[in-house]
Order: C-alpha cells, then structure tokens, then sequence
C-alpha cells in the first residue's frame, strides 16, 4: 500500500517535471566512460563535465560491500563518478525496470531528477558526486527521498 503510494506520488511528479528535458524518453542508465582530453609526457587531463552548471561537489569514500544511496531527487540531476574502485550501480526511471550495471574507474553515471540510484561497492571506492540543484551540503536531505532497496527488486 505504502509502496503503491509511493509509486503513485513518484509517478506524478515525473508526469509534471519540466526543468530536466527529455527526461519522459530516458529508458537507459546513463553511463559515459569518461577518456581523457589530453595526454602527454607530463600526465593526462580529463574533463568530467563540459559546460555544465555545478551547485555541489562531494568526495564519498564507500568500503567494500556498503550500499549507497536508494534514493531520487525530485530537483537535482547528480553525476556519480568513479575515481577508484568497483561499483554495482542501480537505476530506475518511474514505471521503468531497475537497470544494472558495473561502473569501474572513469566511469561516470547521471542519474536525472526522479531516476531512483543506488551504488553497491564491490570494492573499497572513492567516488566523486557532482550535482546541480539543491540536494548539497547542509540541504543534502532536502531533495534526498528515501526508496526501498533496489538491489532487492533488480532481475
């Protein structure tokens, strides 16, 4: 009952986003493999994001076997980038299926408002959490909405 609720709220709200386009069409995990831009005897740059509003930055260390997140955000669009380690990503778009898949160092996932995520270490990692909207600092739980486990309903 709880969960259909949930389910119901969650898909409204969807329905009436319009600040993040396309979002209705998004069907996939959005996963970027990020290469670097330039590279020579000195080292490499790599640009994470190109032309991209940033309202937080955040370093979240995670041991192996914990789980983060299980959550959306109603406003912020959050780009989760790996800098070391391995990582079970979990995402879900409303009335979508939970998709999987691994992220490994250099990989980068966007999870867009409303995408239910969730990240599972299967190794000690280091991430990289870039946001725009309010989800950020000491307002980190004002756009944060709790869901159930999605590594439990994932096929």
């Amino acid at each position: 009952m709880i969960t259909e609720i949930v389910e119901e709220n969650l898909l409204s709200q969807y329905q009436n986003l319009k600040s993040y386009k396309n979002s209705k069409e998004r069907k996939e995990m959005i996963i970027k493999k990020i290469e670097p831009a330039f590279e020579d005897e000195r080292g490499k740059i790599t640009d994470i994001l190109e032309h991209t509003p940033v309202d937080s930055v955040t370093i979240i260390t995670c041991l192996k076997g914990s789980i983060r997140a299980n959550h959306y955000h109603k406003e912020s669009v959050q780009f989760s980038y790996v800098i070391s380690g391995k990582m079970l990503a979990y995402s879900q778009m409303p009335e979508k299926k939970v998709e999987s898949q691994i992220l490994e160092a250099g990989d980068m996932m966007e999870s867009p408002p409303l995408a239910r995520h969730a990240l599972h270490a299967i190794e000690d990692s280091v991430l990289l959490i870039v946001t725009r909207g309010p989800r950020g600092g000491k307002k980190y739980e004002d756009d944060t909405f709790r869901v159930p486990p999605l590594h439990l309903t994932a096929s």
